[in-house]
């Protein structure tokens, strides 16, 4: 199945020049939603993980269901603030200022093999700041994979260079 017909393009969103790719699409529809997830968990057959991390948001929807297919448990990677109990965080930059990225503090076991999941990979910054936060709860990414990868911005490197393994289901040229 080619992913790519089920993702919407916007242009000049959210800011001139930007093409969005849009997978609110994707997941409405119960072929393309089902395929995705099948073919984000066969990305790593073979492969054994102790849990499965996901970014908010649509990293939410797409880990969510990739744990419930590996019968694995699941970690929120929120925006800071957005956690009801003791958490760690991570700061990471943005074009313009900071955010930070934060999980439960008991959310991953020492030790535990993470599965990181999210819809798309640009720049990598959000993706990189939750490997190093769940590096400091104790657990190590030892995959990261995406529907969408923007190739051009880099973020598979960043990620990469973390001895990370990066994969994806299409990509896209240009951001």
């Amino acid at each position: 199945m080619d992913v790519k017909q089920f993702i919407r393009t916007i242009p000049d969103y959210p800011k001139p020049g930007i093409l969005f790719r849009d997978i609110t699409t994707l997941l409405g529809d119960p072929v393309g939603f089902r395929n995705a997830v099948d073919a984000l968990v066969a990305l790593h057959d073979g492969a054994t993980f102790d849990i499965v991390a996901g970014i908010e948001a649509r990293g939410f929807i797409l880990g969510g269901a990739v744990a419930h297919r590996l019968n694995l448990g699941f970690v929120p990677v929120r925006k800071k603030g957005k956690l009801p109990f003791t958490t760690i965080g991570e700061e990471y930059d943005l074009e313009y200022g900071t955010d930070t990225v934060e999980i439960h503090i008991d959310a991953i076991d020492a030790g535990a093999r993470v599965l990181l999941i999210d819809d798309l990979i640009a720049t990598g910054g959000t993706a990189e700041a939750s490997v190093k936060l769940i590096a400091r709860a104790g657990g190590r990414v030892a995959a990261a994979s995406f529907v969408i990868e923007l190739p051009d911005l880099g973020g598979r490197q960043r990620l990469e260079a973390l001895d990370i393994e990066v994969l994806s289901l299409c990509s896209f040229e240009g951001h």
